[in-house]
């Protein structure tokens, strides 16, 4: 494994540069297969977990409390404390069972209070590593947000802090501010990206992602280049297993003439490489400007074995240079 610090000062923090997401653990996957995945993961050095509130309401019998709550059970019986890095997000529960994002519960002050004091219960952390909203809520001033961000930092109930699904302009008002305000900045964006990219005048069919701009990259890239630090995390970089397997299609904002061009590349740096298109995926988010720390779900040992392969695999600048530039 390899690792990356996030955050800056006193609260900076060194992670596994691949990110495990958490999202079907308790729920689509079963207890014992969430153990084990969790367990394998530690094993082969990984420290950086990514859950929410959430996770996942929206499938029938489930709701939301499922991946938190089993993290918690597996932190207790393993004695996992500081050592490995949980990442939670908030915003986007719906406030009454049944209900969709439309009743979500937002990012005013007592929501973010009462959303922390929820996820540490049922993660068994008394101080949470990292926090995300989840997603934007334009009704609510984005000084009342992260006053109360800073609050919780100042009182020791959060860590880092972060942005999940936040457009690139708002994480540039949003740092402006906190930092004007002497306030803690947002010190990690979460946001979807992969190698293939889709068309953006389409909206994507998954309600609440939110796809990473060329504006973000450069935003990103800048702002670490001058000195002002901000992790890059991204989620669904393998798009639900397209890359490999045959069952498994792209959704229509895909269907252009660059996805074909680009996995042609793809696949041949894969065989020259002696590796997977998954593992070449990951290895050019993580080898890239900015740097990227993949976020993958898995739903196997099987599965984060390949995806931890990844890890070993070196590009080499031609072989990066002709998947930037295809399609």
């Amino acid at each position: 494994m390899r690792y990356t610090t996030i955050g800056s000062g006193e609260r900076a923090r060194q992670v596994s540069v691949i990110c495990l997401g958490a999202m079907k653990f308790g729920s689509q996957v079963g207890d014992a297969e969430s153990f084990a995945i969790l367990d394998r993961f530690v094993e082969r050095g990984g420290t950086f977990i990514d859950t929410a509130n959430n996770y996942q309401f929206w499938v029938e019998g489930f709701t939301g409390d499922e991946s938190e709550t089993l993290l918690g059970r597996w932190r207790a019986a393993r004695g996992i404390t500081d050592e490995v890095l949980i990442a939670t997000k908030f915003g986007a529960r719906p406030r009454t069972p049944g209900g969709g994002l439309a009743d979500a519960e937002g990012l005013s002050a007592k929501a973010v209070r009462a959303a922390v004091a929820g996820s540490q219960q049922r993660l068994g952390m008394d101080r949470l590593d990292l926090v995300y909203p989840h997603r934007e809520d334009r009704l609510v001033p984005l000084e009342e947000t992260l006053g109360v961000l800073a609050e919780l930092v100042e009182e020791g109930q959060v860590g880092l802090v972060g942005a999940s699904n936040h457009r690139a302009w708002r994480l540039e008002r949003a740092r402006r501010l906190s930092d004007d305000r002497g306030w803690p900045r947002y010190e990690v964006a979460q946001l979807r990206y992969s190698y293939l990219q889709p068309r953006f005048d389409i909206p994507l069919p998954e309600a609440g992602h939110m796809h990473a701009t060329v504006d973000h990259l450069d935003y990103v890239a800048q702002e670490n280049r001058d000195g002002r630090p901000l992790a890059l995390v991204t989620y669904t970089p393998l798009l639900y297993g397209a890359y490999v397997r045959a069952d498994r299609t792209l959704s229509y904002p895909y269907e252009h003439p660059g996805t074909a061009a680009r996995l042609k590349v793809l696949r041949e740096v894969a065989a020259e490489c002696d590796a997977t298109p998954n593992q070449v995926v990951l290895a050019w988010l993580m080898g890239g400007d900015p740097a990227i720390i993949p976020l993958v779900g898995v739903s196997s040992v099987a599965q984060l074995d390949e995806a931890l392969d990844a890890v070993d695999v070196e590009l080499t600048a031609e072989q990066r240079s002709r998947l930037d530039h295809a399609g």
